[in-house]
């Protein structure tokens, strides 16, 4: 599970001062769900997922991530998660397989376990064929697949997807969507920013609209179209970016 609690982050900026990029965000992800955030770009979705993968340290509140802290307790709290993002690059002397057993054993696998695991990993993701070809002579297709493996090797029990199919090709861009819809399947806790409408139609179970670093609503798919009276989506994010506009991030939504 993760539980955000008054999640706040601040940062400093020369000309503009102290700058609020997400502001008393509190929102819960149970096993076996997707919950999806839900912004624009700048509205505070990777900053959140940051402060949970303890990338970034939070300013103010806190939040458990599989029963661990992420202020007291970080390497408990990263040796439960997987975190996937388009943005984090594989190292491009490394092969497939070399990529992925180095994160392997950063997440302390032994060298059985951790030959089971990726035999069991590329045998599922189809990666047998470039398991030895370096990283920077893969296609777009095959580095997704080789970042899906080095975020699964450890097994974790939480999932954490920034943007996930942000500038890949249609077949890619299935390739995670496939991989997010196995891991609700397995009963991992599974939490996903986007700004794609189409992708939280697939896959979210509950979705939090942010928006200025602050969480504007919160429910299912269902709940939201009851509550705001309409039926497409984009028109309820609409509907609550424009009329519950936080003039500055700390509205907090239970």
């Amino acid at each position: 599970m993760i539980e955000a609690r008054s999640l706040s982050k601040r940062f400093h900026d020369k000309k503009r001062g102290e700058i609020s990029a997400v502001g008393n965000v509190s929102f819960t992800c149970r096993p076996g769900s997707i919950y999806g955030l839900l912004g624009a770009n700048g509205a505070g979705k990777t900053t959140t997922l940051r402060m949970l993968a303890t990338i970034l340290e939070p300013s103010g509140g806190t939040a458990l991530v599989f029963g661990h802290d992420v202020v007291e307790d970080p390497e408990k709290v990263r040796a439960s998660v997987g975190f996937l993002s388009t943005a984090t690059a594989l190292y491009p002397r490394l092969t497939a397989q070399e990529m992925v057993e180095y994160f392997g054993r950063l997440n302390g696998l032994d060298e059985s376990t951790l030959k089971k695991r990726i035999d069991d990993i590329f045998d599922r993701l189809d990666m047998n064929s470039f398991r030895d070809r370096r990283c920077d002579k893969l296609s777009t297709g095959m580095k997704q697949k080789t970042s899906i493996a080095r975020t699964l090797v450890h097994d974790p029990p939480v999932m954490i997807f920034d943007e996930p199919t942000l500038g890949l090709d249609i077949m890619a861009a299935r390739t995670i969507v496939a991989f997010i819809r196995e891991c609700r399947q397995a009963g991992k806790t599974v939490i996903l920013s986007t700004h794609v409408m189409s992708e939280v139609e697939k896959l979210c179970d509950v979705i939090g609209i942010i928006h200025n670093g602050a969480l504007l609503a919160e429910g299912t798919p269902t709940s939201l179209r009851e509550k705001y009276q309409e039926k497409d989506l984009e028109e309820i994010f609409v509907k609550v970016v424009t009329t519950r506009v936080a003039p500055h991030a700390g509205v907090e939504v239970s």
